[in-house]
């Protein structure tokens, strides 16, 4: 195990308990403390996974965010913060955050979700032999390309929604409970204190909405989760 990660914290005792784990795990790790140099980083390295404090000196973790995202859509990247709150979860994992981990952590949870990152890197769902376009009538989502349009329109959607609507658009007619969205799209267990997967398909749909794309094609089913079943003007081919 050969995988190259980015560790952007300011803290040095977090960091190095972070970097001595990782990389007894097999794990290259590279640590720096300022935003400023992970993005030199990621201009000048390879990178597979990055590791992102919020709040670091000089420009902060979600300006390297937004940065990395611009450049590097499909870069998995963790946010590492003592900002624990729903709404920052969901502010971090709406500006393109692939996962959130609140300190204090342990080592086991962030080992486990670094190695759901390397495993859905480039598939939503973990699939490695999953199809990169999935069409559901005028909808047209390319995994690869990181595109997704309908009825001639390109959705504005954050890598998050991107992954989520994929996953949809992979099971399509199936009862889909939340814990397994979760897992699946997330990378770990579900929380059922939080409303994160009713917010992003909230998202969803409204973008789904904006283009006449499909009519209510997120069915919500009661006390189970969401089914992705597209009406006729969006019929899964």
């Amino acid at each position: 195990m050969d995988a190259h990660i980015l560790l952007v914290e300011d803290e040095a005792d977090i960091a190095s308990f972070i970097q001595r784990g990782l990389t007894e795990e097999g794990y290259v790790v590279t640590w720096v403390t300022e935003g400023e140099q992970a993005l030199d980083e990621l201009r000048t390295s390879s990178v597979d996974v990055v590791l992102l404090d919020i709040r670091l000196p000089g420009i902060s973790g979600m300006e390297v965010l937004h940065q990395v995202r611009d450049r590097l859509p499909h870069l998995p990247v963790m946010m590492l913060t003592a900002l624990d709150a729903v709404e920052d979860r969901v502010a971090g994992l709406r500006s393109g955050a692939d996962d959130y981990l609140p300190k204090p952590f342990d080592f086991d949870e962030l080992l486990a979700r670094v190695e759901a990152l390397l495993r859905r890197a480039g598939s939503p769902d973990g699939d490695s032999d999953a199809s990169d376009v999935l069409h559901a009538g005028a909808l047209r989502l390319d995994r690869a390309a990181h595109t997704c349009i309908c009825n001639d329109t390109a959705l504005d959607l954050t890598p998050k929604e991107f992954d989520l609507l994929a996953y949809f658009m992979a099971h399509p007619g199936e009862a889909l409970q939340r814990a397994q969205i979760h897992r699946d799209v997330w990378g770990h267990d579900f929380d059922r204190g939080t409303n994160l997967i009713d917010v992003y398909v909230a998202y969803v749909r409204n973008k789904l909405n904006e283009t006449a794309c499909c009519d209510a094609c997120i069915e919500t089913v009661r006390g189970v989760g969401y089914r992705f079943a597209p009406t006729s003007n969006a019929s899964a081919s």
